[in-house]
């Protein structure tokens, strides 16, 4: 890592440690719509975005820019409740500082949720999927290195940070509380425009079964670090190129709202299986 960009992770560390000076092991990104899990924990402290040195600001729809540190599930966790998009203007590594510094924190799990488009004509608005891979069309790399000191170990593929046990638990959460979870890929473009009939049509050729505009800068970091991650899209449309209805932030704010304790059964049933 560039040393001017390891002093900005450090100072942003030193920045939470003085509201809150503890290791979790679990770090949670709460996307748009999925907020209000955040009021599920214990909190110890709750930091806003601008009390952190170098910490770029949430802009989102639904996105209220706070860390918040305490206690879910019995564990130690840190959450973001509201990420940093790249169609805000920021750079690949001012979006992904958050991750860096949750894994100088002690962060070993990552949960990352976002409010996606469905692709795949089996789902419904309000259902959730499990990312099993991805597509990134973002076209915006990294621009500092890992060194392997630093990763733990050497580069793997982006999408291996998405852990199948992890799904697998997810999987049987959806299945003991009676909702349907899906396995899909996950097509990740830049935005902040939705799609048109013809992008919807190229990404399902593809292969896509959601799209957004997030979480792959994430969950690449993760990789980077040997972070195991669980990513969980939130179905807020289901797209039908022949008969397109216009979408709206504040409809994809309100059905997130509507499926997110089925993501905070997910997570908070990971941990406590982690846990044991």
């Amino acid at each position: 890592m560039k040393d001017a960009y390891s002093q900005q992770v450090s100072e942003s560390v030193e920045s939470i440690a003085k509201h809150w000076d503890r290791k979790p092991r679990f770090g949670i990104v709460l996307g748009t719509g999925a907020g209000n899990i955040a009021d599920q924990i214990d909190a110890q402290a709750t930091v806003p975005y601008g009390s952190i040195a170098h910490f770029p600001t949430s802009t989102a729809t639904g996105h209220k820019g706070n860390l918040v540190c305490g206690e879910l599930a019995g564990e130690l966790v840190i959450a973001m409740q509201g990420r940093f998009h790249l169609y805000e203007g920021y750079s690949f590594d001012a979006a992904t500082l958050p991750i860096h510094v949750m894994q100088r924190m002690g962060v070993e799990v990552l949960f990352v949720s976002n409010a996606a488009g469905g692709l795949n004509p089996k789902m419904e608005c309000g259902d959730v999927m499990a990312i099993e891979s991805h597509l990134d069309l973002m076209f915006r790399p990294t621009q500092h290195a890992f060194p392997e000191h630093v990763a733990g170990r050497p580069a793997l593929p982006p999408d291996s940070a998405l852990d199948p046990r992890l799904i697998e638990m997810a999987m049987s959460t959806a299945r003991a509380n009676g909702f349907a979870l899906h396995q899909g890929v996950y097509a990740a473009m830049l935005g902040p425009a939705y799609e048109t009939r013809a992008e919807y049509r190229c990404l399902r050729r593809l292969g896509a079964d959601a799209a957004g505009m997030s979480t792959v800068p994430e969950i690449t970091v993760a990789s980077k670090y040997g972070i195991r991650a669980l990513a969980i899209s939130i179905i807020t449309n289901v797209a039908k190129p022949d008969a397109l209805d216009e979408t709206s932030g504040e409809e994809v704010v309100e059905a997130g709202r509507l499926a997110a304790p089925k993501l905070q059964k997910i997570v908070c049933s990971a941990i406590q299986a982690l846990s044991c």
